[in-house]
């Protein structure tokens, strides 16, 4: 089965890119990989959690849940799609390729951060390096 990858991280850019990337699933027929890598929590994510003494393990996967969560009911409004979801662990931009060339991964969907040039030249994005090292076609939605 073809698979349609989108990445999110909960900003308004991925839900744009699930938006797409849904519609795309829904229009050629394919399956659904909704993905969020975490590798840690920032600080204005840590004061978004109700704190109950859990540890920040547990904090960062309740995090993700709520992304993955959201991004799954987000996707289901395009209509009828098989969506699977899923949490990795690690740099964003090598999850994403590892993960699309263990799978049959045909398209990765992100969003365009809202970076300025010149930071963008100089730090890299996950989008900028997706295009040029993913093992498949990646569509970069604004």
């Amino acid at each position: 089965m073809t698979n349609i990858m989108v990445a999110t991280d909960g900003s308004s850019g991925a839900c744009r890119a699930i938006d797409v990337a849904a519609e795309l699933a829904r229009a050629l027929a394919c399956d659904l990989l909704i993905v969020t890598v975490a590798d840690r929590l920032l600080g204005e994510e840590v004061r978004q959690l109700p704190h109950t003494g859990a540890t920040a393990g547990d904090l960062l996967e309740a995090l993700t849940g709520q992304t993955l969560k959201a991004a799954q009911a987000r996707a289901r409004e395009a209509g009828p799609i098989r969506i699977e979801v899923r949490t990795c662990w690690g740099d964003v931009t090598q999850s994403l390729i590892d993960l699309a060339a263990q799978t049959s991964t045909k398209m990765i969907v992100v969003g365009r951060r809202g970076r300025g040039q010149l930071a963008g030249l100089l730090l890299g994005s996950v989008s900028q390096k997706l295009v040029s090292l993913a093992p498949c076609a990646v569509v970069v939605v604004p």
